[in-house]
C-alpha cells in the first residue's frame, strides 16, 4: 500500500530528526563528557574523532530521497520515553515509541543519543576484528545450518536460491550470506541502522578505513583509562568484495509491512529466512511467524537464534503485545506450519566491550525450522 502525504511528512520529520541527532553527537556529547571528567583531554579527543565520522556518514541525505534543510534538521517533536528492553543498554531496532506532540526546536534527547551510541557498538560487533568472537557465535552457527540444509546444491547454482534476513541491523550476516554466493536481501526498520549500513557498503572501500571510540560515553565497570580509549577500526573486510554477478540488497521498511503484504511479496518466494535477535522485536508474535512460514517456499527453512527480550512488553504507548515463553514459541511455530529441528542453546553477548567489568549474556535459543504442508491442510487430506 502506498504511503499517504500524512505518512511521509511523518517519515521525513523522523529522518531529519535522527539527521540531527547525528550532527548533535559533538556538542551533546562533549557537554556530558565535561559535567563527568574535565580531566580527560583524550575523551574529548575520541568523542571529536567520532563525530567526524558521523558527520561523514551523514554528508548526503539526499541518496535516500530526502531534501534535508538546515531548519529541518533542527526541528522536531519529542518522543515518549520508550520501554526499556533492548538487546544491549541502548536500542536494537528503530521502533516508534508514543505520538508526537506540538513541534519546538528539537534538541536530540538521550534516548536519541543512546540509540547512537547503540549504533556505534554495533558497528565492533559487525565489522570489526574486535567484534568477531562474539559475531560468529550468532552467524556461524545460521551460516553452517544454511549450508547444511542446502548441501545438494552446487555452489554455482546457490545464486538461484533467496535468502530473506529480517532485522539485518548494519547488514554483516546478510553480507555473509551473500559472499558465500546465495542471492540475499536484509530488511531493516532503523534510520540509525540503514545511514550507518549504507555507508559502510556503498561509501567505505578499503580494510580499516575508519576509527571510532564506541566505549568512551560511560566510565562505569572500567578496569583502566585503556578501556575506555580503545579504538576500534572498521571494516574488518572489504565490503566490495562479493563473488562476481552477487545479489545482494539491504530494503528499508517494517518487516509486517512489506512482507506480510501478499501484493508485495508473493507466497513462497524465498528459500530461506534468517533471524538473529530479531522476533523478540514483534509486538504479535504469531503475525511474524506466520508472515515466514507464507513467504517461504514448500521445504524452505527458517534459521532462528536469539533472546525473547520482548521489546513492546510494559510499553507507554498503549500498543498491544504478545509476549510467549520459548516453549509457547516452539508450539505456535509448529501449529503454523513448521518442523522444528537442531534446537540448541547457544551463550552469547551482544554488542559487548570485552574488556568491560561487566557483562550480559543471553542463553539464546536456536533452531532450523523447515517449511511442511499446513497441519490443518493435512487433516483435511487424509479425511
Amino acid at each position: 500500500m502506498a504511503p499517504n502525504a500524512e505518512d511521509m511528512v511523518e517519515e521525513q520529520r523522523v529522518f531529519a530528526n535522527v539527521i540531527g541527532t547525528f550532527k548533535s553527537y559533538a556538542q551533546y556529547t562533549l557537554s556530558s563528557n565535561n559535567r563527568r571528567r574535565k580531566d580527560l583531554d583524550a575523551v574529548d579527543k575520541a568523542i571529536l574523532v567520532n563525530a567526524d565520522f558521523l558527520e561523514e556518514i551523514v554528508s548526503d541525505p539526499k541518496i535516500f530521497g530526502h531534501e534535508i534543510e538546515e531548519d529541518d534538521v533542527e526541528m522536531g517533536s519529542e518522543q515518549l520515553p520508550p520501554p526499556t528492553h533492548s538487546h544491549d543498554s541502548g536500542a536494537h531496532h528503530d521502533l516508534p515509541q508514543g505520538g508526537p506532540v506540538p513541534h519546538k526546536k528539537h534538541r536530540p534527547t538521550e534516548f536519541d543519543m543512546d540509540k547512537l551510541r547503540s549504533t556505534l557498538k554495533q558497528l565492533v560487533r559487525d565489522w570489526s576484528e574486535e567484534g568477531k568472537a562474539e559475531r560468529e557465535a550468532c552467524y556461524k552457527p545460521m551460516k553452517d545450518a544454511l549450508v547444511q540444509h542446502f548441501s545438494d546444491v552446487p555452489l554455482e547454482a546457490r545464486r538461484d536460491l533467496r535468502v530473506l534476513v529480517p532485522g539485518a541491523g548494519l547488514g554483516r550476516l546478510a553480507y555473509d550470506v551473500a559472499k558465500m554466493g546465495f542471492a540475499c536481501q536484509g530488511n531493516e526498520f532503523s534510520h540509525y541502522m540503514l545511514l550507518t549500513s549504507y555507508f559502510i557498503l556503498n561509501k567505505t572501500t578499503e580494510i580499516k578505513k575508519h576509527t571510532l571510540y564506541p566505549y568512551v560515553h560511560s566510565f562505569s565497570n572500567a578496569p583502566n583509562k585503556g578501556s575506555i580509549l580503545q579504538a576500534i577500526s572498521i571494516p574488518d573486510v572489504s565490503p566490495s568484495d562479493l563473488p562476481p554477478g552477487s545479489d545482494f540488497s539491504l530494503v528499508a521498511g517494517d518487516f509486517e509491512e512489506i512482507y506480510g503484504d501478499p501484493e508485495v511479496t508473493q507466497s513462497g518466494e524465498w528459500d530461506a529466512v534468517l533471524t538473529c535477535f530479531f522476533i523478540d522485536t514483534a509486538k504479535n508474535i504469531v503475525k511474524y511467524l506466520r508472515i515466514i512460514h507464507r513467504i517461504l517456499a514448500p521445504g524452505g527453512i527458517w534459521i532462528n537464534l536469539g533472546p525473547l527480550l520482548w521489546h513492546w512488553e510494559n510499553n507507554n504507548s498503549n500498543d498491544p503485545s504478545i509476549e510467549l515463553d520459548l516453549e509457547e514459541v516452539k508450539a505456535l511455530a509448529r501449529t503454523i506450519g513448521f518442523e522444528i529441528s537442531n534446537e540448541t542453546t547457544i551463550p552469547t553477548t551482544y554488542t559487548n566491550n570485552a574488556q568491560s567489568m561487566l557483562g550480559y549474556v543471553y542463553n539464546a535459543s536456536f533452531w532450523t525450522a523447515t517449511k511442511i504442508q499446513d497441519p490443518a491442510s493435512s487433516k483435511s487430506s487424509e479425511a
